[in-house]
């Protein structure tokens, strides 16, 4: 037993849980003489995968769903054995808050983007000048090759500031939480400058690129995933599965320290554990103070986080006096609003809601208005059904509901992002061989992406052993 190698995983969110079950099913499956520890400093995993019961009602305190498109979440449920609990989310219709007034979100829209003329034409979202301007894509020439620019930047070049502020920004920045005019285009979104980069015009090329629909009048699946049950079902099946006494719960890590022969890592409670082999699933902001003697983590100092919060509440049917037929809508910063959207949960998650109830999840914290976050249960709820009131007409007071607020906990990638993790990446190489990164201030904020870089950091270490 003298001769394993021990690897330490730090950070139980879904990224360091993917990366312990892939680990231990790697070792178990070839006999490899590695031992995984995780350590969380909290007292549960999941990190923003949190899911409540609360009479009858499933609610999500952080992300709801994860894209079905994408692979390596759907391909971790079916190795944890949860295919069979996966439901996909009711389809209907979508709308955009421009104005003070709802609008439904164009059909033949990509992200945003016009995919076919008509709708767009016909619709109130923007001027007769927008339009017209919007369609200079089809007139311009593809913007220089450059390493990197901001989704504003790219987005108002094609088509101007009335359909990027009225579409495209409340659909993109939402998924980041950011600013479109500070997010990086290259960490983001690079599909869409490769394809104007290809075809010149940005329509034209989703045209050609895009999937044909295929005319059949059945009604479209929906294109997301959770399960019967919320989300944490899939946390609580993995930890199922790690082996006894992986997890150390309630334990920082203070400082690692580079040495002769792997590392020692220096917990809270007083604890030294050696690795020969490390995979820090944290947020970026904490890089520099773990390693404090490498400065090159610094470059991670300025990367900025956001802070939101989102408000669960629950009503009798009967509160609702002005329904709106959908499943939910994204405000414009046009808008008269301090919620940046609005989910009709019962509609786009049936299974959420006992019958006869409502359930309506908003959210409130856009990069501008960050001092919302910190305001009292009270005061954001107030907010909340004020904005509520002026597209719909609630008559009585929530039966209950649940707030939660994420502080700094939405990485911002802003232009250069991917230089920069390159960069660090590299010193790491040289500096702290057998250290690598994985999370959502990395290479992607949703639960597959997160899944998708533990698994890439096992394939690392495992690389990096033999």
């Amino acid at each position: 037993m003298d001769n394993v190698k021990e690897i330490v995983i730090v950070g139980g969110g879904i990224t360091g849980l993917s990366a312990a079950y892939y680990l231990q099913k790697e070792i178990k499956e070839k006999h490899l003489p590695y031992k995984v520890k995780l350590v969380e400093a909290s007292n549960r995993l999941g990190g923003k995968i949190q899911t409540v019961q609360k009479d009858g009602f499933t609610i999500e305190r952080g992300p709801d769903s994860f894209l079905s498109r994408k692979t390596p979440a759907v391909k971790l449920a079916e190795e944890v054995g949860l295919t069979d609990k996966l439901v996909r989310n009711g389809t209907g219709q979508s709308y955009i808050l421009v104005n003070n007034k709802l609008h439904k979100m164009p059909s033949g829209s990509y992200m945003g983007i016009p995919t076919t003329a008509r709708p767009f034409l016909f619709s109130k979202l923007f001027s007769l000048k927008g339009k017209l301007r919007a369609g200079f894509d089809y007139a311009l020439p593809k913007s220089k090759d450059v390493p990197d620019q901001s989704l504003g930047a790219f987005f108002r070049h094609r088509f101007g500031n009335e359909l990027v502020e009225n579409l495209i920004e409340p659909l993109l920045s939402g998924i980041y939480a950011g600013d479109i005019d500070d997010m990086s285009l290259m960490a983001t979104f690079p599909n869409f400058y490769q394809v104007e980069q290809e075809h010149r015009s940005l329509i034209k090329g989703l045209q050609k690129t895009l999937p044909k629909p295929s005319g059949s009048k059945k009604k479209k699946p929906g294109m997301f995933y959770s399960f019967q049950g919320g989300l944490e079902s899939l946390v609580k099946q993995i930890e199922q599965k790690l082996e006894a006494d992986t997890v150390t719960f309630n334990a920082a890590v203070d400082h690692i320290e580079k040495k002769d022969h792997g590392y020692h890592l220096l917990l809270s409670n007083g604890q030294v554990y050696k690795a020969d082999a490390v995979i820090m699933a944290t947020p970026h902001h904490t890089l520099s103070k773990v390693f404090s003697q490498f400065d090159f983590f610094h470059e991670f100092d300025n990367v900025p986080a956001t802070s939101v919060a989102n408000v669960a509440m629950a009503f009798d049917q009967s509160a609702i006096k002005k329904d709106i037929d959908g499943t939910g809508f994204v405000v414009s910063r046009n808008s008269d609003f301090r919620i940046t959207a609005c989910t009709w949960t019962h509609k786009k998650w049936p299974n959420s809601t006992p019958e006869g109830s409502v359930l309506i999840r908003c959210y409130v914290g856009r990069p501008s208005d960050q001092e919302v976050v910190d305001l009292s249960d009270e005061e954001i709820k107030g907010i909340v059904l004020k904005d509520l009131n002026k597209t719909m007409n609630i008559t009585q007071e929530p039966k209950f509901s649940v707030i939660s607020r994420w502080k700094n906990a939405m990485p911002q990638y802003t232009v250069g992002h991917k230089e920069r993790i390159a960069n660090v990446r590299n010193h790491m190489d040289e500096s702290l061989p057998g250290v690598y990164l994985a999370g959502s201030s990395f290479e992607g904020v949703g639960i597959p992406d997160c899944i998708e870089q533990g698994e890439k950091a096992v394939a690392n270490v495992l690389n990096f052993l033999r």
